[in-house]
């Protein structure tokens, strides 16, 4: 184990982020701890961390104590899931409050187990215990409310608790309240097992909706919730996620150096470590830092655009007949090809219509491109002004949404020029780099210099 803490144990069950051990659960696992928890002779309690948790863990020392005191610590979320996969472990499963919940009813209602809810403004806690109790038939609620309380009501709220006769208490405090507040009243609590959920009785209500299936399943729930709610999860996620993404960065760093240092005298240690700017690991540093900077900006783009490409989608279906979308086969990394999806910016009988119009291209060798291509509708000028692409070598990194030849005159460049740009980028890779693109790209996409 690094002073750092991030390893792997050797049956992959646990890992360690920041100094929080985590355990690498499957849903079914850790439901049915829960219920062992349910059934043992001293209170415990179990914790979920994503990224945020994670983050308050590493400023947060009394959090951090405290998440160590846990029965079972639960990995929530994608942010968990990079960090995990840059120190080899693959998180089993991604064992969040919100999908665990229904499950867990279902499991108290044949265990005979009864659930209080704690947390949310006045009604959220009420409304999701009376939705849950329709959906799930034979789960017992013992009570239910807000968590709205000052100090001194505390020990009322606590005898509330005691007296439902609740064997789980899910408290939805926030982390890391809620967390701190379990362990505090621990000992008072007659539920043996005491889980914080977050904002699991807001979604749970029905006072904000659930991400959709595919923004789940892509580990993206975090930015629909930073839609639904930007005022209050701004700082969060669009602060919180780059401040993860560092940490995460530093401490792999600081692991892989620590990892490859012989077992011999400081003075050698010293010059081993030294060895660690070589090439290969600092491409392989800028490897992992660029795909986590992707994925972050990335989300964080669709998100706050998301009403812009609304009114896209609606433009083009006004304009003229055919898919909204259009899907064409690309080569990527290592040459595999993908499917990308992209806005139609021509019309449906593109591709019929450009055999005949070759001879008139603007660009010679590999790429054709007209200048005034009749296929492309009027929404489509505007969207490909806006918008921001191969020689085999170029295939060695992923496709990405900007590249060196489109901040520098794009279609007004010759072809073996942008092949040449591209392949300096591939050899003289840095998040340095990368940054300036992105920042370059602003002005490049208002003045839509080359773009046709």
């Amino acid at each position: 184990v690094t002073d750092k803490g991030s390893v792997r144990t050797g049956n992959n069950k646990q890992l360690s982020l920041f100094g929080v051990h985590i355990d690498n659960l499957t849903m079914d696992e850790a439901i049915n701890n829960v219920m062992a928890a349910a059934d043992g002779s001293e209170p415990s309690s179990i914790a979920f961390v994503n990224a945020d948790c994670l983050n308050h863990a590493h400023l947060n020392a009394s959090y951090a104590r405290v998440l160590s005191r846990q029965r079972r610590v639960l990995a929530d979320g994608i942010g968990v899931k990079l960090a995990a996969k840059l120190n080899n472990v693959k998180i089993r499963d991604n064992v969040n409050g919100t999908d665990m919940f229904p499950l867990l009813c279902r499991a108290a209602a044949e265990h005979d187990k009864s659930i209080f809810l704690l947390g949310g403004k006045p009604g959220i806690a009420i409304a999701a215990a009376e939705n849950v109790s329709r959906a799930v038939p034979g789960v017992q609620i013992a009570g239910a409310r807000d968590g709205f309380f000052s100090s001194d009501e505390e020990a009322d709220v606590i005898a509330e608790i005691n007296a439902s006769g609740a064997d789980i208490l899910l408290v939805g405090l926030g982390a890391p309240r809620q967390e701190l507040w379990i362990h505090r009243n621990l000992e008072r609590l007659a539920p043996k097992v005491s889980i914080g959920v977050g904002g699991l009785f807001d979604f749970v209500s029905g006072r904000i909706p659930r991400a959709p299936r595919f923004f789940r399943r892509c580990g993206m729930e975090w930015a629909w919730r930073l839609i639904q709610e930007p005022r209050r999860l701004a700082r969060r996620y669009l602060i919180g996620n780059v401040l993860f993404v560092m940490r995460c960065l530093i401490e792999w760093t600081h692991t892989k150096r620590m990892r490859s240092l012989p077992q011999v005298t400081p003075k050698a240690q010293a010059s081993a470590a030294k060895s660690t700017t070589s090439w290969r690991r600092r491409f392989a540093f800028f490897a992992v830092g660029k795909r986590l900077l992707d994925i972050l900006i990335g989300s964080s783009a669709i998100s706050a655009l998301s009403p812009i490409l609304l009114m896209t989608a609606l433009a083009i279906k006004v304009e003229s007949p055919g898919p909204v979308f259009f899907k064409q086969k690309r080569v990527g990394l290592n040459g595999v090809r993908f499917d990308i999806w992209k806005f139609r910016s021509m019309y449906i009988d593109a591709e019929a219509r450009r055999a005949r119009l070759l001879e008139e291209s603007d660009r010679s060798g590999g790429h054709f491109k007209m200048r005034s291509d009749p296929r492309v509708t009027r929404v489509g000028r505007l969207i490909r002004r806006l918008s921001q692409l191969e020689e085999l070598t170029r295939l060695n990194v992923k496709p990405g949404i900007t590249c060196t030849w489109q901040v520098s005159g794009r279609a007004e460049l010759p072809w073996e020029k942008q092949i040449q740009l591209d392949l300096d980028y591939v050899y003289e890779p840095s998040l340095r780099s990368d940054l300036s693109l992105l920042f370059r790209t602003i002005p490049a996409v208002i003045t839509g210099r080359g773009a046709y």
